[in-house]
């Protein structure tokens, strides 16, 4: 009786004392280690875990190492000592948009993943083997506590196992120096490019242009680096001395300009065959009209123009019409004449 009395006695301290309420960070990192180190590392933090809580975290399993989210900043004694040996990676998602360049994403990603910039920039410019391109347009899901170098040797890694499938794919080995080549060309083909469908035929007059040494002329070229939403002007041509201009320059740049999709490197591999040497924007369907004549191409020139101007005059009319509305909407009382006459006044008094 005495020994179901201790065991009953115990059983009701140990349902109270995980009943005890914590506080937490709901994001909590656990070293790689034993349970001992976990629980050594903890109540270096301030969370006094004892022999009892090592008893239930031992019988629960053993805790997550890295970073794991407890989804709360209050819970039970329990609910916490269940959640370090339950809980899944605390993860942050991010999306690299095709055509957007290194740049901008590793602000982002410093943003996001509350980490330096300048450390991601020197890690990046050290181990890539281009200044851009390195990281393909996809999303990703990152374990917060990456610091900067393994953050760049993750999206570096898993980038290089997708180039070198599709590469052995396609042709049945991997060259860094020849991807990188199409990787070149799928950069521009992802800037100039409408929608998916346009990537072969845009693709195409890029390796018309060079087979016959013609410059590509190409505005997306110039929005390289810092420059990925700057518009191009005509004064940006003539001033930009990169080797991205490819107003001045012939052949393709020597680095991609920007990340791309599986789509656009299909496309870059494979164009669609067609003897197109140029393109202007439809600005009626947001696509392109594609020409194989200078003369052909003048004429779409003044039709985008037209289009542009009529486009500009119709959204004008828009805005005076909806101004004239509003201004209608409280209309000017109409001024009544008044009769100075003294039998209108008298009448007026009455």
């Amino acid at each position: 009786f005495n020994i179901i009395e201790v065991i009953l006695v115990a059983i009701v301290i140990i349902l109270f004392y995980v009943t005890i309420p914590l506080k937490s960070q709901k994001v909590i990192f656990i070293p790689k280690g034993s349970t001992n180190n976990s629980i050594k590392y903890l109540n270096n933090r301030a969370y006094d875990l004892n022999i009892i809580d090592k008893s239930i975290i031992i019988y629960l399993g053993h805790p997550q190492n890295g970073w794991i989210d407890l989804k709360s900043n209050y819970m039970t004694k329990a609910d916490f000592l269940y959640k370090l040996t339950t809980s899944k990676a605390a993860l942050k998602t991010l999306t690299l948009i095709p055509g957007e360049t290194s740049y901008v994403f590793l602000r982002l990603l410093a943003k996001k993943m509350n980490v330096s910039l300048e450390k991601l920039e020197e890690v990046y410019k050290r181990t890539a083997y281009k200044n851009d391109g390195n990281i393909l347009a996809d999303t990703y899901k990152l374990p917060l506590g990456m610091k900067e170098e393994a953050l760049i040797y993750y999206l570096f890694s898993q980038t290089n196992k997708r180039y070198k499938s599709f590469s052995n794919k396609i042709f049945g080995d991997w060259n860094e120096k020849k991807w990188y080549k199409y990787l070149t060309i799928a950069s521009i083909v992802q800037k100039e490019s409408a929608n998916i469908k346009e990537m072969p035929i845009v693709s195409s007059v890029i390796y018309n242009r060079l087979k016959r040494s013609m410059a590509l002329q190409m505005d997306g070229t110039l929005n390289y680096g810092k420059y990925s939403h700057v518009k191009i002007t005509a004064k940006r041509i003539r001033e930009d001395k990169s080797l991205y201009n490819t107003y001045k320059n012939k052949g393709i740049p020597a680095h991609p300009i920007a990340a791309v999709s599986l789509d656009a490197i299909k496309a870059a591999i494979f164009p669609a065959k067609t003897s197109y040497l140029y393109f202007v924007k439809n600005e009626k369907t947001g696509l392109h009209r594609f020409s194989n004549t200078y003369a052909k191409h003048v004429q779409n020139i003044n039709i985008y123009r037209y289009e542009k101007r009529k486009k500009a005059l119709k959204k004008k009319k828009i805005i005076l019409e909806k101004k004239k509305k509003d201004y209608q909407v409280f209309p000017k009382l109409k001024s009544q004449k008044t009769n100075k006459s003294v039998k209108n006044l008298w009448n007026n008094v009455k």
